[in-house]
């Protein structure tokens, strides 16, 4: 299982399905456009967010169940490691209280440990950080133009992405539940640059041709 990070507009779906198609692998995608309580977080954080987080949790382990038991190679655009990250900054913002994310972290951990480490082993085998710039990840988000996600709406989702996308290259550091490489979504256009993507493919392959050879 190859699993995506990355913040908001990085180019996860995108690069998810590319991979699925170039390297024969089943793909399981973050539930957004069927999410009806994404628009309503956007618009009432501080009602919504912790609902959405556990929505998010219960989406997440369901396609990693599917995955496990499906039992082919698989990839997923978003790692369920990366919620508490998200949940932490709305709280540091004042969009959700300590206490709700003190609980989501503690039921994080409760339903993980729930599952076991063998053929349902929730971590992936490799995780795929794709970074970008703050200016990149404002491009992005206006470009492909969910109403709900746009700064002209909402002047204060400023701060939450350049925030958000600071803390991501932190958690990168940080995350250790598995091997993990990096791409640069500055240089690399893999969405629109075919060159691009063949190099940004090869780096996924070698990066996984050492871990099966160790």
């Amino acid at each position: 299982m190859l699993v995506l990070a990355g913040t908001i507009g990085a180019g996860k779906t995108s690069l998810t399905r590319m991979l699925a198609e170039k390297m024969n692998l089943a793909d399981y995608y973050e539930s957004v456009d069927d999410n009806e309580i994404l628009p309503l977080f956007y618009k009432n954080p501080q009602k919504y967010a912790f609902l959405l987080q556990i929505y998010f949790l219960n989406s997440r382990l369901d396609l990693i169940k599917k995955a496990r038991l499906d039992d082919k190679d698989s990839i997923m655009d978003r790692s369920i490691y990366e919620d508490s990250l998200m949940f932490r900054l709305n709280a540091d913002l004042s969009r959700a209280t300590e206490t709700e994310a003190d609980i989501y972290d503690s039921l994080l951990k409760n339903m993980m440990e729930e599952i076991p480490n063998s053929k349902l082993t929730k971590n992936p085998d490799l995780l795929i950080h794709i970074k970008i710039s703050f200016d990149t990840m404002l491009k992005r988000i206006k470009k492909r133009g969910r109403s709900f996600e746009q700064i002209d709406k909402d002047p204060e989702l400023y701060k939450y992405y350049q925030m958000l996308n600071e803390r991501y290259n932190r958690w990168y550091e940080e995350y250790d539940q598995s091997p993990k490489m990096q791409i640069d979504g500055d240089r690399y256009d893999f969405v629109e640059n075919e060159e691009d993507f063949e190099n940004v493919l090869k780096q996924i392959k070698d990066s996984y041709q050492e871990l099966i050879s160790c």
